[in-house]
């Protein structure tokens, strides 16, 4: 099976014209690897608000993330497959609600577990890059209005300060919130007003079975409440973990997905409603900036177009479009002046073939962005296994290596070993 998996990854590459040209060699500490979230991979989180809501009626959600691929457990096993195809990076997530399960109360064990990840991460040779927060709150935080209280910054602050003073040692990197903006993507969806009484429906039922009138999910709260609440939590914590350990890296990540317009006016205007005011928020209170790119929304007056006919389309429904990650590289990079880290880009497809043409097409636009003097720090690729994807369930196959969803086998495909050629090789 490798022997042919490896066969299939090279004729791939030798066939993709974005490897044709000769090799660009990249700094010796670029960061080559992929980006996880614990809700999504570690399994029977509990005591989150996100595990209440997929269990309830009516839900949001196609499935239950039940064990996830049990990342909890077999954090070692994933920690050497990422080594082995030639990754030096892992990017990854702790559960503030398994960290902090009632307000207020640490739990040692948790923190335990996580540095045992962390060590076990560098033990294979890979730097971890920790994300504080994605998308995930404990159950408790969400009953008393999530980021919808003036006081959730500094509850926030508290978590994260908490975490880094105990694991700060054994990360590399940290970022505080995974696309700090989700909420105002979530607006721009074309179809969104279809949805929005199925969400409210669900919160209502999440307030109900809590007794909690002000129930809150980070990527349903009201934007107009909760964006400057939550960048109030990401300064607060920027602060808090610069106090705690002043020479680890800190960085706020957005969804960067591309505007197009003919009107660039309107390019402008529809980037304002993508990022509002967080783009100020990078500029400072930030080490570095991470880019999250999966597709082009294409936007006219009326809002953001459906893809052109004839266009091929991920199994999440967006337009396959690599080349959008050259062009949020190069809007970060003006818009923002921070050291740019592509900190997730994938696809879900069912034909791993096309999985590694978008990854070709992904990194000649990182090599065209380097080639312009703009300097490009990582490649993150969502993600490296197949995991609970949210509202979708486990429809949506992102990941380099497949996922038994009975056994929890993991199968590298042939796009993992491409990828880890390219890493290994540290030249696009």
């Amino acid at each position: 099976m490798i022997r042919r998996d490896l066969l299939v990854a090279g004729a791939a590459a030798l066939a993709s014209p974005a490897l044709a040209q000769p090799k660009r060699s990249l700094p010796k500490d670029f960061l080559w690897g992929t980006a996880i979230s614990a809700h999504q991979s570690e399994g029977g989180n509990t005591n989150s608000d996100a595990w209440l809501m997929e269990n309830l009626k009516p839900s949001m959600f196609k499935e239950r993330s039940g064990d996830a691929v049990d990342s909890y457990h077999r954090y070692g096993e994933d920690f050497a497959l990422a080594a082995g195809l030639g990754f030096n990076t892992y990017r990854l997530g702790v559960e503030w609600a398994r960290i902090e399960p009632s307000e207020g109360f640490f739990s040692n064990a948790e923190l335990d577990h996580y540095a045992r990840v962390l060590e076990a991460c560098r033990a294979r040779g890979l730097k971890p890059i920790v994300t504080l927060n994605h998308f995930t709150t404990p159950l408790w935080f969400a009953q008393r209005g999530g980021f919808e209280v003036a006081d959730a910054p500094a509850l926030f602050a508290r978590f994260c300060r908490k975490v880094v003073e105990r694991l700060g040692p054994l990360m590399h990197m940290a970022t505080t919130f995974n696309e700090a903006n989700i909420r105002l993507l979530v607006d721009l969806m074309p179809g969104i007003q279809a949805v929005i009484p199925v969400v409210k429906a669900a919160i209502a039922a999440a307030a109900k079975a809590t007794d909690s009138p002000r129930f809150s999910r980070l990527a349903y709260a009201d934007p107009t409440i909760a964006t400057p609440i939550m960048q109030e939590a990401h300064r607060q914590a920027y602060d808090a973990i610069k106090q705690a350990r002043p020479s680890l890296p800190v960085g706020l990540t957005l969804t960067t997905q591309d505007i197009q317009s003919d009107d660039p006016k309107l390019v402008e205007i529809y980037q304002r409603k993508l990022y509002g005011d967080w783009v100020e928020v990078a500029r400072s209170h930030a080490d570095f900036f991470g880019v999250q790119t999966y597709t082009r929304f294409v936007v006219d007056e009326h809002g953001v177009k459906a893809p052109p006919p004839g266009a091929e389309l991920t199994l999440s429904g967006y337009e396959f479009y690599p080349q959008a990650l050259a062009n949020t590289i190069r809007w970060a990079h003006r818009a923002i002046g921070k050291p740019v880290y592509v900190t997730e880009s994938g696809v879900a497809v069912a034909d791993d073939t096309r999985r590694i043409a978008f990854i070709d097409q992904a990194l000649a636009g990182v090599r065209q962005c380097l080639d312009d003097g703009i300097p490009v720090h990582s490649y993150l690729y969502w993600s490296l296994l197949d995991n609970f994807e949210w509202t979708s369930g486990y429809g949506v196959p992102f990941g380099l290596v497949a996922v038994d969803r009975q056994t929890f086998k993991r199968t590298p495909r042939p796009s993992a070993l491409h990828l880890g050629r390219i890493a290994r090789a540290n030249a696009i």
